[in-house]
This record gives structure tokens, C-alpha cells and sequence, in this order.
């Protein structure tokens, strides 16, 4: 059974970073697409960036130059790094793995001063 364990989310002024972790078992690493999506009160749920096994990555033009997803094989987890962080980008945060159709627990980000 594949799991995903979401940390690192908290409050955070404009301008500044977060990075948000994604820890996944029950799948070898090496097969994981891991997408990212965030939801705000009120909305859809959105996609935001892809993973690939091997390191390649693409992103949603709302952050793409801001936002960006990495990979440890060593520790079997994937990493979004937020930057220039923005109020709109207030959300909780989903990592999702695109094979198993698993999600993680989400993690909330709020950008506010």
C-alpha cells in the first residue's frame, strides 16, 4: 500500500520561502510520479508541478521561476521548495502519486503579513 507523508507548511510573510516535503513508501522510488496541487477555501483543487523518476519536472505557469520540485532517492522523498511566496498562494498543499492514485495529507501554507 503506497503512502504519502506530507510536512513542512506554516505561516509565512510575502516574499518569503517555504519547503514542503512529501515522504512515500509502499512503492519503489524509482517508479514514483509525484504531483503537487494546492486548494484554497472555496476552490478547486489545483494542479501545480509534476515529478518524474529520473528528475524531470514541469510546472503550472502560475509559479513556475518561484516553485521548485526535487528529489532525494537516498530518503524516498520529493521536496517543493516555495520562494517569493505570495498571499495568493495561500493554500493547503497535496502531493499526489500518479500511478497508485494515492494523495498525502495535505499541508497548510498561509502567506500573510
Amino acid at each position: 500500500q503506497v503512502q504519502l507523508v506530507e510536512s513542512g507548511g506554516g505561516l509565512v510573510q510575502p516574499g518569503g520561502s517555504l519547503r514542503l516535503s512529501c515522504a512515500e513508501s509502499g512503492l519503489p522510488f524509482s517508479e514514483a510520479i509525484i504531483t503537487w496541487h494546492r486548494q484554497d477555501l472555496g476552490k478547486a483543487r489545483e494542479w501545480i508541478a509534476t515529478s518524474w523518476p529520473g528528475g524531470a519536472t514541469i510546472y503550472d505557469t502560475s509559479v513556475k521561476g518561484r516553485f521548485t520540485t526535487s528529489r532525494d532517492d537516498a530518503k524516498n522523498t520529493v521536496y517543493l521548495q516555495l520562494n517569493n511566496l505570495k498571499p495568493e498562494d495561500t493554500a493547503v498543499y497535496y502531493c499526489h502519486e500518479a500511478g497508485s492514485m494515492t494523495w498525502g495529507q495535505g499541508t497548510q501554507v498561509t502567506v500573510s503579513s
